[in-house]
């Protein structure tokens, strides 16, 4: 089906809509589909996975891949991980979602806005909210991961916000080993720095990434960046 804008411009726009009416926000998502013309946002959404952004990056990662995906806020980053995870669900491969950013009923609701619930998932997903998430937690949580696993991580600079975890260029290489040696697919959810201004160029870069402390980016073998007219997704240099 051929949509008005692109789907992470419109759950931005049913994000507007429920403020400015003080609906829910599923009221909302289903006021924007039913303009799209479909009977609700699942099923908006059911009929755009066949074609969705997600399916298409999804199919050109590799195992032992880090990607890195980064916009501005409100634009559907941890959406689109999210969504990444369920394509990997669905081709039978296990995901695991790491966050310091969202509770488990959060990261439900997320997954309803995609028209979907981990439940229906059985054991594939699983998720992990836990206050001392870092690069030694995870490899450690994925010791016996096999290999194809989608791992996302929400967000990046989260992993450096503590001073007694390893500086974040050391976290995000011991991760990238680990990743190439499992066969792993590791998606980092990333902020972008407050200079970056969408008037002067259309997609954020490797060089917006908000850092707390200096790292090697290059350490990400691809990169997915989203605005509010689409997804920009390549394989870093």
């Amino acid at each position: 089906m051929k949509l008005t804008a692109p789907i992470y411009h419109l759950k931005r726009k049913a994000k507007a809509l429920s403020r400015e009416r003080s609906i829910p926000l599923n009221a909302a998502l289903d006021h924007i589909a039913r303009a799209e013309g479909c009977e609700s946002w699942s099923l908006l959404a059911a009929r755009h996975a066949t074609t969705s952004p997600a399916r298409a990056l999804y199919e050109q990662l590799e195992q032992g891949d880090l990607l890195l995906i980064g916009a501005r806020p409100g634009l559907g980053k941890t959406l689109m991980a999210l969504e990444l995870a369920i394509e990997a669900m669905k081709a039978d491969r296990p995901a695991f979602f790491f966050t310091l950013e969202y509770t488990e009923a959060q990261i439900a609701d997320r997954f309803k806005r995609l028209g979907t619930e981990p439940a229906l998932y059985r054991d594939l997903f699983a998720s992990d909210c836990s206050d001392g998430i870092n690069a030694d937690h995870i490899i450690s949580t994925l010791d016996a991961a096999h290999p194809g696993t989608l791992v996302v991580v929400d967000y990046l600079q989260l992993l450096d916000q503590r001073r007694s975890t390893p500086p974040l260029n050391q976290q995000v290489s011991a991760l990238r080993a680990f990743a190439e040696t499992k066969g792993l697919i590791i998606v980092f959810v990333s902020q972008i720095s407050r200079t970056y201004d969408p008037k002067t160029k259309q997609f954020p870069t490797l060089e917006d990434i908000r850092l707390p402390n200096p790292m090697d980016l290059t350490l990400f073998k691809r990169t997915c960046f989203l605005n509010e007219s689409g997804v920009r997704f390549q394989a870093s240099s």
